[in-house]
């Protein structure tokens, strides 16, 4: 890991995940929310109080009714009532970006195409 936090010493393999790690250090929160004027240190955190404010739990657990603001979170939550893991070869795209709402299979290339967003180079 190639990033190093200079205040605490933690390290990141990614120069963006250092940038949103430091701003605890300093308590940056450059994101505001204008309803309630909470602020956030990540638009993706900003982007989940606007549902949770707006009361967006659009996804609903068909076996026991609870809701969730993400699809990725209600597939998850399935899976505690069947027991079965995600199939691998289907054209699900549970994780999805924060920032533009793109939906992808795996983390990793959710990860890869967030860096577009902070103009990081791989």
């Amino acid at each position: 890991k190639p990033y190093e936090c200079p205040e605490c010493g933690k390290r990141f393999s990614q120069r963006s995940n250092l940038i949103v790690h430091q701003r605890t250090h300093i308590g940056k929160r450059p994101y505001k929310y204008g309803q309630c004027e909470k602020r956030f240190s990540q638009s993706s955190e900003l982007k989940q109080h606007q549902r949770i404010c707006f009361g967006q739990w659009p996804y609903e657990c068909p076996e026991c009714g609870k809701r969730f603001s993400w699809s990725s979170h209600l597939m998850i939550h399935q899976r505690s009532h069947t027991g079965e893991q995600q199939q691998i070869h289907t054209d699900e795209r549970p994780f999805h970006c924060p920032d533009c709402g793109k939906g992808f299979r795996y983390n990793a290339t959710l990860v890869t195409h967030q860096r577009i967003h902070t103009r990081e180079r791989p």
